[in-house]
């Protein structure tokens, strides 16, 4: 005969069935120790809930589109936003920020859905080391300023992003203050 029965009904309820016929005879004390115990493993084992942006990190898009077409598409929608304020929370060519940019521009682009915020971001997709940039892939950083940053590589060792400073922008990664600030780099579709 089973003690416990665990019934999970959705992701996040799980109820647990005591078996009458055990519960019955159980010492009381007995009985409450167990349900701690069993309630305790059960937290433990329970997982940070991550909200679902609708990107799934575990997949990366395939495109047939070469460096050189990817950065020619880039720029051109690029030169649609150069200028644009920043905003913070920004979505539109009236106000954008960095990730909002991003998620634009893949979306309208490349028709790739990323994450839309600089966290997600900077955990989307394949790590790959600087030297392995190409144009698409994110570059991230940490600036002093603010948490985090999200931009483009376009290549030439420029990268397009929503800068606070200065709106929409490219900027070379050689750029003194970025250079001191970079942090990885994401690949997130693969040719």
């Amino acid at each position: 005969h089973q003690l416990c029965q665990l019934l999970t009904l959705h992701d996040d309820d799980v109820r647990i069935k005591i078996n009458t016929s055990y519960g019955e005879l159980m010492k009381p004390k007995l009985r409450y120790i167990l349900v701690v115990v069993v309630l305790v493993l059960m937290l433990g084992c329970a997982g940070k809930k991550v909200p679902n942006d609708g990107y799934d990190r575990k997949q990366m898009a395939s495109i047939s589109l070469s460096e050189r077409q990817v950065r020619k598409l880039l720029l051109k929608e690029y030169r649609s936003w150069k200028g644009t304020p920043h905003k913070m929370g920004g979505n539109t060519k009236k106000g954008v920020d960095c990730s909002g940019f991003v998620h634009q521009i893949y979306k309208r682009v490349f028709n790739i859905k990323v994450p839309r915020s600089t966290k997600l971001l900077m955990r989307a997709g394949l790590r790959i080391e600087k030297k392995e940039l190409k144009p698409g892939d994110i570059v991230t950083f940490r600036p002093p300023t603010f948490p985090r940053h999200v931009g483009i590589y376009i290549g030439d060792n420029k990268f397009i992003h929503a800068s606070k400073s200065k709106g929409v922008s490219m900027t070379d990664l050689n750029n003194s203050y970025w250079e001191k600030c970079y942090y990885s780099s994401r690949r997130i579709f693969v040719r």
